[in-house]
């Protein structure tokens, strides 16, 4: 009998958990808060990597990599950085160990305590903006556009695979610039970077706008996000991109001679992704089956499994198998013919299936007799006979669908559950079904902070593209300059 899995229906965060493991993504670590992540599932991150990576360089950027050891002093620097990320760090605060006199095993040496305690890196502005201070004297010397590739850790108690964990992977762009217009725009542009990424490639619809003062990143003048709705409704900031101003610049003491010789303060951004991507794609696209996988960042998109009695037949569809492999490696699509005999098809079928493969191929003794195979795609579990002459231009094509398909399905689930909303009472009974809320808000900290203690809904973002018409605020009937989107989130 096969194991019961809880169903979104039933369970959506117990469903989550288990998919992650059956589908071979990731799984807990002895070390608290922590995971491992599986070759599978870091076969996908490295797609997401592959790809942004070649869009951050298309845009100017070039890869650096900076200590994960921060000294305290440094963090001390930007008084609002250092409150936003206090509470998060891990310290390091000696440098060996010993052997315990009484042979119990191994202990801090007590005599070993550093001079400066060490972070161990919640984010890199820091320990970059100190190098960038030897880097730039002179207009000549910007703008730089240094992305990062890196771990990070932020000690979380309650964790999450994928969406909250201690340590976890990401990129962090850090840009210095001569004027503040060109790093408003480059954080503009790297925003728009992660929504193309999120949606041509994810498949995930996001909405794009700039976070409340409440929510800004610590030591940020300005954050812009990317903000995207699960299937249960609840949001899932995607992405950041921050306009730091002069901050960073002015606690590091950076500046550059103009044109003119005067001395000023480099302006910056930063903005960065992480494997939360990973828990996005997963809750954005799958089912009660398993993963599904827009074929975009799928390790595998076409899996082929031959069904035969005979070694004669099994011989006679391998043939037919490589024919097809050389025919998608042509066209650069990644193809696994699974052939191993010590697994039967059904088992097959539902392994692929629970890992999200987009395409699956089945050929039998009939099929090869009649020049056939049969094509079950995993977004709509539909099955087609193919004729296998020009099954690799179908397979292009159908994988291009499915692509489009799954973005389609996110955009319309999405629609059907926004909402524009005026009453706080009504607001209140309805937030707890998910869903994003466009509302008015009267711009103060205090009216938001009420809303996120009585509902535990935030506001998401300020969108770019609202028609900002003004009203009354909700919650206290103050003017509005416009709505904003409110969700509760992970």
């Amino acid at each position: 009998m096969s194991q019961k899995y809880a169903t979104r229906a039933e369970d959506y965060s117990k469903w989550y958990n288990e998919l992650v493991y059956r589908a071979d993504l990731a799984e807990h670590s002895d070390v608290r808060g922590c995971m491992v992540i599986k070759p599978y599932g870091y076969a996908i991150w490295e797609k997401m990597k592959e790809i942004l990576d070649k869009k951050f360089k298309e845009t100017g950027h070039s890869n650096a990599y900076f200590p994960l050891f921060i000294p305290k002093s440094y963090l001390s620097k930007e008084a609002s950085h250092v409150d936003g990320f206090a509470k998060e760090c891990a310290v390091v605060t000696h440098y060996r160990l010993k052997n315990a006199e009484d042979g119990s095993g191994v202990i801090v040496d007590p005599t070993a305590k550093l001079e400066e305690e060490l972070i161990v890196r919640p984010t890199s502005e820091t320990i970059i903006w100190n190098s960038y201070k030897n880097w730039i004297q002179s207009y000549r010397d910007l703008p730089i556009l240094i992305n990062q590739w890196a771990n990070v850790v932020r000690w979380e108690m309650r964790t999450r695979l994928f969406l909250r964990t201690a340590e976890f992977l990401w990129q962090e762009g850090h840009t210095a610039h001569a004027t503040k217009e060109e790093a408003i725009k480059e954080a503009e542009l790297m925003l728009d970077v992660y929504a193309d990424f999120a949606e041509n490639y994810m498949a995930m619809p996001v909405l794009k706008g700039r976070k409340t003062a409440s929510e800004r990143f610590a030591g940020a003048d300005d954050t812009l996000c990317i903000e995207a709705m699960m299937q249960d409704g609840k949001a899932l900031q995607a992405g950041t991109s921050h306009f730091l101003g002069q901050n960073f610049a002015k606690a590091f003491e950076v500046k550059f001679a103009d044109k003119e010789g005067k001395l000023e303060y480099v302006w910056a951004t930063s903005w960065g992704v992480s494997t939360r991507l990973m828990g996005a794609l997963i809750m954005t696209h799958s089912d009660d089956e398993g993963l599904v996988l827009p074929p975009a960042l799928a390790p595998i998109q076409v899996v082929a499994v031959p069904i035969h009695r005979t070694d004669e037949e099994l011989a006679a569809i391998n043939a037919k198998m490589n024919e097809l492999a050389e025919d998608l490696k042509r066209r650069g699509i990644s193809f696994k013919y699974d052939n191993d005999e010590n697994r039967r098809p059904g088992w097959k079928f539902a392994e692929y299936e629970s890992k999200g493969v987009p395409v699956r191929v089945a050929m039998g003794p009939r099929d090869l007799e009649n020049g056939k195979a049969e094509i079950a795609r995993r977004d709509t579990k539909t099955k087609e006979i193919v004729d296998f002459n020009g099954l690799g231009n179908y397979i292009e094509n159908l994988l291009n669908e499915i692509q489009d398909n799954l973005l389609n399905k996110a955009m319309v689930f999405r629609t059907e559950n926004t909402r524009t909303i005026d009453s706080y009472e009504e607001f209140k009974k309805e937030i707890d079904k998910g869903g994003f809320f466009l509302a008015h808000w009267d711009g103060t900290a205090e009216t938001e902070a009420k809303v996120k203690e009585e509902t535990q809904a935030t506001i998401r973002c300020i969108p770019f593209d609202s028609n900002q018409e003004e009203g009354k605020c909700m919650v206290t009937g103050k003017p509005s300059k416009g709505r904003v989107v409110f969700a509760k989130a992970y």
